[in-house]
């Protein structure tokens, strides 16, 4: 018995070892034609559609630590992809951003990012560039004209999230006077416009709430400094400031600092998450801010990219969103991923 058991362990393994030398040769063929068919096949689908393609980006300026960072998200990823990556800096000239996206369309790139400073300004060159089959990514701030793809924050949401947490400290509950002041952007740009609609109407739904003051700052800080200064003083109850752009806010909670109100008015404010944003939580200036991700948004831009390349539709023919999920930061995250660093100086 014990032999028969034997000799079928033996009879299993020579078995197994002879399938191991007829599928060995079939092994190695696999590996010297570069791997899997299907692997080879969807690099080089991917390669044709992406490679050499031309994206580029036309921020407002890349002077802001925002635009700066997606723009070193856009040149690191569009050089692993083998993309060639073209950057025109208009530095916060409205006619030079204009003349540089009429240039791109002209010298007919592949794919086109672009940050609106309005929701007119550069809506017809927009237009062309489809027609002329130039695939239009917006980012942040949108035109009235919808391109083939937005990637950036829903800024309804973004009001909304900020409106909820003014209430829940200011609002009817809270005992306090129910003072808010607004510092808007630019009146024209669409995270303003959306941002403050959205906000009023939450604002809107407790009686407690005042709107003291709702004022652009066209996103300067010396700008919401001065205005600031001047509702403090008019408003020394004043019970919390809400800022468009955490740079531009950061000029409100140096007033409200310089009032000596800093410890009894909540500051908040909506932002890319660079480390002057952490900075300013760490420091004590703001309360938190909503941060929608720069660094994760300059990903997106160029997977959006890839993804209209590689559709093969037409450009014009769809238009898709990309929204960034905005996050709380205050003392107890302001760090780390959430604060990305500053460029170095050339």
């Amino acid at each position: 018995m014990l032999t028969r058991q034997i000799l079928a362990k033996t009879a299993a393994v020579l078995s197994a070892a002879a399938m191991l030398c007829l599928c060995g040769p079939v092994v190695a063929q696999a590996q010297d034609e570069g791997g899997t068919k299907a692997a080879r096949e969807l690099r080089a689908e991917y390669d044709t559609a992406v490679k050499g393609k031309t994206i580029a980006y036309l921020p407002i300026s890349l002077a802001a630590p925002i635009t700066a960072e997606w723009g070193r998200m856009i040149e690191m990823e569009a050089a692993w992809r083998g993309m060639k990556y073209v950057v025109r800096d208009p530095n916060f000239d409205s006619a030079a951003q204009l003349q540089a996206l009429t240039a791109l369309v002209n010298d007919k790139v592949d794919v086109i990012i672009v940050q609106n400073p309005s929701v007119t300004l550069l809506a017809k060159e927009l237009k062309r560039a489809e027609a002329q089959g130039i695939h239009v990514i917006q980012i942040n701030m949108a035109s009235n004209y919808k391109s083939d793809a937005f990637v950036g924050a829903d800024w309804h949401e973004v009001g909304r999230v900020l409106a909820d947490e003014v209430v829940k400290q200011c609002g009817t509950a809270s005992g306090k006077s129910g003072k808010v002041q607004i510092v808007q952007g630019e009146l024209t740009a669409a995270a303003s416009v959306d941002q403050v609609g959205a906000m009023l109407d939450v604002f809107s739904k407790d009686k407690n709430i005042k709107v003291v003051s709702n004022q652009a700052a066209n996103w300067d800080a010396n700008t919401a400094l001065n205005i600031t200064a001047t509702v403090i003083q008019q408003n020394p109850d004043l019970c919390a400031s809400v800022g468009f752009w955490t740079i531009m806010e950061s000029g409100a909670a140096q007033a409200i600092r310089n009032a000596g109100k800093i410890d009894s008015v909540k500051i908040y404010a909506s932002g890319e998450g660079s480390q002057l944003d952490c900075d300013q939580v760490n420091q004590g200036n703001f309360t938190k801010f909503l941060n929608y991700k720069s660094t994760e948004q300059g990903h997106d831009l160029v997977q959006a990219a890839v993804g209209l390349l590689e559709g093969g539709l037409k450009p014009g023919t769809k238009q898709l969103a990309y929204f960034t999920i905005p996050e709380w930061v205050d003392k107890s995250n302001a760090s780390g991923a959430n604060c990305f660093a500053l460029p170095k100086a050339k």
